[in-house]
Formats: C-alpha cells, structure tokens, sequence
C-alpha cells in the first residue's frame, strides 16, 4: 500500500492501555514511526509493538472496499458503499420485523475511540432500538470495574497517575506480567526500586516482571483471595492496619476482621505451599511501608471469583490507609488501548455514557434528552458479551454488528462461538482485515486504522487525550463514525446521527457526561490541543482534572470506602483424577489480543511464530515428555497440539499457553466458559485439563 505524506506528525499507539506518544517521520520513500518525546505517560519510549505498528496499516491483506457473500463458503463480491448500507439496512430491517428490535446487536471493541464507542451505543439504543450490545472489554476490565464500584463507588482503572509509582515504597503487582503487557510502565517501577521500594509479584510463572521484583510468590491459579486472607489476616491481628484511616474513611471493617480470621498465615501454607513466613513478611512490609500501592490485572480477575479476587486485594489499600495520598493507590491494569473509555461511554449492556446507569430513570431522562427522544424509547438492559453470542447459539438473536473485535479467537469455548456465528442470518463485520469472525461473514466493511481516524482515548490512569488523524484513509474506506451515522440513515434514524466532524460527536458526548462519575464535560478538543492530557472527571472547562482520587472522600454517598470480607470460594471446573491440571491463559510482549494485527506485523511474528505451552519439569517428566515431542491438552470442550517449553517458572500443576492465535492454534477452544456472577467475566484462567505426549 502506497502511502501519502502524513497529515499528522504526532499520534498515539494503538495497542495497550499506556497510549504511548509516536511520531511518524519520513523514511526515504516512505513513513517510520518513533516514540515521541512530549507525552508524558511513557517517558519518551515505545516497546516493540509500537515500533512496528505501521506495518499493519499498510499490509497488503488490508480490506480496502465493502465485500459481500451470501454463505462462508463462496468468494467475495466487492459493492460500492451506498448498496452495502443499503443492502445491510434491509437485511436488518425484515429480521427485526420478523423477530422484533432485540434480534439484532452489536459487539463493539476495546480499542475504538471514545467518540465511536459512545456513537456505538447509541446506534444500538436510537437506530437499532435494541438492548443487545456490548464488547470485548467484558473479557478483559469488568471485574475490576466492578470491584471498584463496589468499593470506592467509581471505576477508574487507577486511582493515581503513573507518575506516583516513584514514590511507592511498596509495590504488590498481582496477576498482572507489565513488562510483557504494558513495557513502558517498567521505568516507573525500576525507578521506584531505585528509590528504595520493595517489589512483590503474584504469578503461577516467573515473568519478565517478576525478574525486578524482590519477592514472588508462585501462585497456583485460584488461591488468589486465600493468599490475600492470609495477608489481612497478619495486618488485623498485629493490628498494623491504619486504625484512624479505617474508621473515617471506611466501613466493613468487622466483617472484613470475621472473614480472614481463620486464615492464619499456617493455614494458607497449607492450603498454597506459600510459605507461612512469606506471607507474614509481606503482610508486615506493605503495612508498615510509609508508602504503598496495589497493581492488579487479569490473572486474578478473569475468574468467576473475579470480583471478589479484586475487592480482597483493594481490602489491603484500604485497611493499611494507602489511598488518596501522594505514594499510595490501587491501580486495575487496563489492558486494551481505550478498555477504560470504551466502558464508560456506552458499550457495556447496562450502560449509559458518562457511566450512568441504563436502568435508572435520572440518567436515561439526562441522555434522552441530550439524544432528543423519550426516555420510554430506550430500551433496557442486555447482558453481557458472551451471553449474547449464547443467545445467538439458541436462536434469540439473528442478526449481529461487529466493530473492532474478534470474538471468534477472544471468546472461552469458541467452538460454541463458531457454532452460534453459522447460524446468523445477518453477520457484518467491520474490521481491517478478514479475522477469524469475519469469516463467518455475509459483509466486510472496511474501517478505519488507529492512524486514519481523529478522536480521543483515555488511558490506564483516566488521562482523556487527542488522537489526531495522520494519514489518509486508503481505497474506499470509510471512518468508523461515517460509517455507523451512514448505516443509520439507511435505517431511518438519520435525524439522530447528524455531525459535521468527529468533534462534534465529542462535543455531544461531552453533554450526555455531564454530571455523570464519568464527567468529560469541561474536556474540550481545544483544550486537549493544548494540554497532554486531562483527567476525568472533569465538570467545567475551568477545571484542572482529576489526576488523584478520593483524596477527601470516596464516591459513595456517604463518602466511604467499602471493605468487604471475602470467603474464598471454588473455581467453575476444579482439577479432578480424569483432569488434573490448571490451564491458565495469558498474554505474549510480541502480540495484542486476537493477533489480527501483531500476527499480520513480519518483525513480531517472527519472534512468536505460534503459541507455545510452557509446563513445569515434574510435569514433563510424568508425562513423558521428550525433546522433540509435542503437548497435547484436552478440555471438557476440545483437544489441541502445541509446542511446548519446558521451564522451571511455572507452577508445577499449571500450564500456561498464550491466546493470540486462531483456528487449531487457539487455546480458547480448551477454555471454560462459566462466568463471574456479579462481572460475568469468562473464566479464562483457571480450566481443568489433561496432559499427553503428542509425537
């Protein structure tokens, strides 16, 4: 793909939450990217995806022009755009008549802009008048918003900026690989170790992390909130908590001292085979540390005990008094590039922009108004990313919209997903390449790059910023916001999509926040031109942000923090005699999620060419395991070979096995899909298989 002299200079990378700055700069003929100096989250660097992350946009698979078929299995047609929306509105219009509104939805991404992400629930709830949408951030923050809710009565990922990890003295990094996910947030914390800070990872394997840290503990997959007890438990009986914290600023307090007594750091020894003086050190140091902060990802979240996993481990932010202050915070890793604005604006099944709430009649009176119709024309609320793929497995919903996501390779138990996506009568996916879903596809709609497109993210810390356009858009392209406001004026809801320009939806978003816990209605694109960066909430366009958190008050009525004592339950599928050890599932420093981008980039797949399973010496010796043999895992749900590693950092009983590939490579067909009650997170860490020697 050819490409034009840039429109932008400066722009922000596509892949994790950490938004790096980039710049492109000519490169004889063409166009190269390097970090950019002046944004201050990533202290002038890039990892290795974002060095790369030209060479997706011009790869020469790129989809470049609307295609339809009427099955899987014929070629390809290419149409101009006014009969693919035209086409795709009919489509729509005869199953809804059919079935009625609620038989077709939407599944949105995690990477979209905040202005496409809140036009995305907006065309599900004004054009399509159904209650079924959400993303592929149910499989990645919804425990941790959760928790966090429940705790502190808001969900931001982090309570503090990056810039205070310094300052921490402190540092318990839980279920969460940064150096792999989030590599320029490492000078942070090596800089925090240069300080003096002790470092504490939680992890089944020795992770690149886990080489700074001065303490790790090998944690089997599911013990997570008998650990943490453990912790609490020396913290309440040494009476080391934050006696004058707790009582001001807190409640829970007693049932949280009931929950964790019988968990003496004796039990949890053995219960872990963590050693009972590890845990009393750890207990003793976070708590006795001036300063301290809390770092938690998905190792713990994606579970069913997922919520409650999150809620033990902010427990010990709040008992030991380390949030709201300079040094101290709970931080939930966001991982994808906008997981935290894609949740607040719109995409979730239960709500609302700004974080409203779609079944409480204040705020969907505030946005009907701000979208000119009755409150009575929107609809309720749906369920979660995974229900809906369920519910199109059982015939409920016929007909589904995909933006940004890859649910096919992302989901638990995929061969149900693959099984419900032949049975749609309508599937389109926009996207910039055939992915895996999208070849279950009657339309492909091409869509725009992360550098084809203007809007705003907001990172991992609550920091809103600007992404200008920097190229332009190839072929017959459209720009995501064109494409969705295009599809409702088929639909004949056109009246409720009419912008001149991506700001403008912005400005219209900024209206639908006000108010909200999520207020960006004093953050303006003026503003953001300006500054690098604003945090919400943000009420005025007088008013500085919100770097800090809960410096005063927590966001419940009455000001408090909730503690809430966990009483650690079962995963869904425990190992038995017939399957007797953990699969665990995780993330690759080369790759991004479904691999639709990474594995299309040559510099990164060569460096992981295919997944590959890493397992304990026990465990390859009791299988027996030779050099050259492959590793077979079989599930409840399906059977898979892979290469295998054979390395002593890894928990002995668990096997880790990264999910960025498709079809026979994808180790999601192995994994369970039971969800977490409260979040309705898959299970994606903890799944009961067996292991053979595969020749």
């Amino acid at each position: 793909m050819n490409l034009s002299p840039a429109l932008a200079s400066s722009t922000h990378c596509c892949f994790c939450s950490m938004q790096c700055g980039m710049e492109l700069v000519a490169k004889g003929p063409g166009l190269a990217i390097k970090p950019s100096p002046d944004f201050p989250v990533a202290t002038g660097r890039l990892c290795q995806k974002g060095l790369h992350a030209l060479d997706h946009v011009i790869h020469e698979e790129r989809i470049v022009r609307p295609s339809r078929r009427m099955n899987r299995h014929e070629l390809w047609e290419p149409v101009e755009w006014t009969d693919a929306l035209s086409h795709i509105a009919s489509g729509i219009k005869e199953i809804q008549n059919r079935y009625g509104n609620d038989a077709v939805c939407v599944y949105g991404g995690g990477s979209l802009t905040n202005e496409v992400c809140y036009l995305l629930g907006k065309f599900a709830r004004v054009a399509l008048r159904s209650k079924y949408i959400d993303y592929n951030g149910r499989y990645c923050m919804s425990s941790a918003a959760a928790a966090s809710n429940q705790a502190f009565g808001i969900d931001r990922g982090m309570t503090m900026p990056l810039s205070e990890i310094p300052k921490a003295k402190y540092l318990i990094l839980s279920g969460t690989n940064i150096a792999e996910c989030q590599p320029t947030m490492m000078p942070y914390l090596l800089e925090a170790k240069k300080n003096g800070a002790v470092i504490v990872t939680i992890d089944p394997r020795n992770t690149m992390t886990s080489k700074s840290a001065d303490i790790h503990v090998r944690l089997q997959p599911g013990f997570d909130s008998v650990f943490v007890n453990g912790l609490l438990h020396v913290i309440v009986a040494e009476k080391l908590y934050d006696e004058a914290f707790v009582r001001e600023r807190t409640n829970g307090l007693e049932q949280l001292v009931e929950a964790v007594k019988p968990f003496t750091p004796a039990r949890v020894e053995e219960l872990t085979g963590i050693l009972e003086a590890v845990t009393r050190t750890i207990a003793r140091g976070f708590a006795k540390a001036d300063t301290g902060i809390v770092m938690t990802a998905r190792g713990l979240e994606q579970q069913v005990n997922g919520v409650e996993n999150t809620l033990n481990y902010i427990n010990l932010a709040l008992i030991t008094g380390k949030i709201g202050r300079p040094g101290c915070g709970y931080g939930a890793v966001t991982g994808q590039a906008n997981g935290q604005g894609g949740r607040e604006h719109g995409q979730k099944a239960d709500q609302l922009p700004g974080y409203r709430l779609i079944e409480d009649p204040a705020d969907r009176e505030h946005v009907a108004s701000v979208w000119g119709i009755d409150s009575a024309e929107l609809p309720g609320k749906g369920v979660s990313a995974y229900e809906m793929l369920q519910k199109i497995d059982e015939g409920e919903i016929k007909a589904m919209i995909v933006l940004g996501s890859n649910p096919v390779v992302s989901s638990p138990n995929s061969l149900m997903v693959e099984r419900a996506l032949n049975k749609l009568e309508l599937l389109v996916v926009v996207d910039l390449f055939e992915t895996e879903t999208a070849r279950f596809a009657h339309w492909m709609l091409p869509g725009s790059s992360f550098l084809e497109g203007e809007g705003t993210l907001t990172n991992l810390e609550g920091r809103v910023f600007h992404r200008p356009q920097a190229l332009p858009l190839p072929g017959a392209c459209k720009l995501d916001y064109e494409l969705i406001c295009g599809l409702a004026e088929e639909l004949g809801r056109g009246a409720y999509f009419q912008y001149d320009s991506i700001e403008d939806v912005f400005n219209e978003m900024r209206k639908a926040t006000a108010g909200g816990k999520a207020d960006y209605s004093g953050i303006t694109y003026g503003r953001l031109r300006r500054e690098k960066g604003i945090f919400w909430p943000c009420p005025s366009e007088d008013h500085p942000g919100t770097p800090h958190l809960f410096r005063e008050r927590f966001a419940h009525p009455d000001g408090k923090a909730r503690l809430k004592g966990i009483t650690p339950k079962m995963p869904a599928e425990p190992i038995d005699e017939e399957y007797p050890y953990i699969l665990t599932t995780g993330r690759l420093g080369n790759h991004y999620l479904s691999g639709a981008q990474t594995r299309r980039t040559p510099g990164l797949l060569k460096k992981a060419p295919v997944p590959v399973a890493e397992i304990h010496p026990w465990l390859a010796s009791k299988i027996g395991l030779g050099l050259e043999s492959k590793l077979r895992i079989t599930s409840r749900r399906a059977s898979l070979v892979f290469h295998v590693k054979i390395t002593e950092g890894i928990q002995p009983r668990t096997i880790f096995v990264p999910f960025h590939w498709g079809e026979e490579l994808s180790v999601n067909r192995l994994t369970v899909d039971a969800l977490d009650p409260t979040s309705r997170m898959p299970e994606f860490k903890i799944c009961a298989v067996k292991a053979e020697r595969s020749d």
